[in-house]
């Protein structure tokens, strides 16, 4: 990958900023392809999500439309390229049609050749807010990149963890924070900041109580040992007929990235879908925080009325505060569960006390993803207000998986509540007034057992 000269007068303009940002970016992105083969490249490995190869290619096609032809002014790179690589282009079942992965990286390096040529004279005080958007669009498909080869590493498992009813209780308790009532700023005005999470604006609350910590695995057994995924009586009516559907012909009976080992009791739970996020808080009498609820528990700090751009304050991001993609060195392969205990990292703590809120696992919320008062669409109305439907709704934090630049309190991601390939778990929360009763494991299985539910070899696979 061609180097740029650094000819900026000074380390920390935005210029130079920018230049920094994108080449540690991209080497994080290319050691996703270390090694790769070309059946690995082109393969789609779940009707939901593009082959892994078609994101490198819209990458750079990306970059090319914004930094060199959109704001440069100049003629397209391999135009061949266009209808392939674009997003509304061929249907993702027929975007395995690729060139070899030797192909796509000339087309990708040739693209950031002429844009470190551009950079030396772009005119950043005016672009730098769009240079900002393909920064995070590349981080935001390199995550996907990254689910790709963890959905290919969980086909290619020869067997799969084994799920027997435990009656220990976690190592956690099941602790909630009261967040008062008042007023909050919600969303951001920063540069970084993408269409969707602007305007910055006022939003008043209740007191509520939100987890202290993200659903762990040793929690989220209690509610399959209870039978949760075979009783109607904790899912909405939606949700009990997005599972039935969804467990023929095979049942679910737990998470996708489900790590059954009583050692990952206080990892977070891992890909599951906001039905079955939905189901798990109904039958601990609580619910899912709205995203206004989870943002002022991340971001606010009530004794000086601040704003936190993330919840342990202005340092960037790095793995002293959150389980987040190292940028140089981010390769799938390297992780082992991926994941890492919820209470592993308390200095990235929000003033509230509110831990793990950033990387780890993305969090489900209640709410539907809706532009914020006085919403203004950029850098074009396909990023963010295409998907402002009543079926999409926001997650919020980061995994394991995202990037730096991508990863902040007020950043929104949106899936439809069906979905539960992404690498998403979820925290509770409840009102005030909320009635609340927390049960033991094992008043919750002889519940189970008086209802008839059987649990004996059910739960195994």
């Amino acid at each position: 990958m061609l180097e740029k000269t650094v000819t900026s007068t000074s380390i920390n303009s935005p210029r130079e900023q920018l230049y920094q940002a994108l080449y540690q970016c991209r080497l994080g992105t290319l050691n996703l392809f270390d090694g790769m083969d070309e059946v690995t490249f082109c393969t789609q490995f779940h009707p939901d999500f593009s082959p892994i190869g078609w994101h490198l290619g819209h990458i750079a096609l990306t970059e090319a439309y914004w930094l060199l032809e959109y704001t440069a002014g100049l003629p397209p790179l391999f135009p061949e390229y266009k209808e392939l690589f674009r997003v509304d282009g061929s249907p993702k079942a027929e975007r395995g049609k690729l060139p070899s992965i030797a192909a796509v990286r000339t087309y990708l390096e040739t693209v950031r050749e002429q844009v470190w040529r551009y950079l030396e004279r772009a005119p950043i005080d005016q672009q730098e807010r769009l240079w900002r958007f393909v920064l995070q669009h590349e981080c935001q498909h390199t995550e996907t990149i990254a689910l790709g080869l963890h959905l290919q590493q969980q086909h290619q498992r020869k067997t799969s963890p084994i799920f027997t009813p435990v009656f220990s209780a976690t190592n956690l308790s099941d602790d909630m924070v009261q967040i008062s009532a008042g007023a909050f700023f919600q969303g951001s005005d920063l540069i970084t900041a993408l269409d969707n999470e602007q305007p910055r604006h006022r939003v008043e609350l209740d007191t509520y109580w939100i987890d202290r910590y993200p659903v762990t695995c040793g929690q989220y057994r209690q509610f399959m040992e209870a039978g949760g995924y075979q009783n109607s009586q904790w899912w909405s009516a939606a949700g009990w007929q997005w599972l039935q559907q969804a467990s023929n012909p095979h049942p679910i009976l737990k998470p996708c990235y489900w790590l059954g080992d009583e050692q990952f009791a206080n990892y977070p739970v891992c890909g599951v879908s906001w039905y079955e996020a939905e189901a798990y808080c109904n039958f601990m009498g609580k619910r899912l925080p709205t995203e206004a609820e989870w943002e002022k528990a991340a971001s606010w700090v009530s004794n000086t009325q601040t704003q936190r751009t993330y919840s342990w304050g202005e340092t960037q991001p790095s793995r002293s505060y959150c389980n987040c993609a190292i940028p140089e060195t981010f390769r799938v392969r390297d992780y082992q569960t991926r994941t890492t205990p919820v209470d592993a990292r308390p200095q990235g703590a929000s003033a509230y006390g509110v831990q793990d809120l950033l990387g780890n696992v993305w969090e489900w919320t209640q709410s539907r993803f809706q532009g914020y008062p006085g919403f203004q669409a950029y850098p074009y109305p396909g990023y963010s207000q295409t998907y402002f439907d009543p079926e999409h709704r926001v997650l919020k934090g980061g995994s394991w998986a995202t990037r730096s630049w991508a990863m902040r309190n007020s950043f929104r991601n949106w899936y439809q509540p069906q979905v539960r390939q992404v690498l998403a778990g979820f925290r509770g929360a409840r009102s005030e007034s909320q009635d609340y009763q927390r049960m033991t494991p094992r008043q919750m299985y002889l519940r189970a057992k008086i209802r008839g539910v059987g649990l004996n070899g059910l739960l195994t696979n």
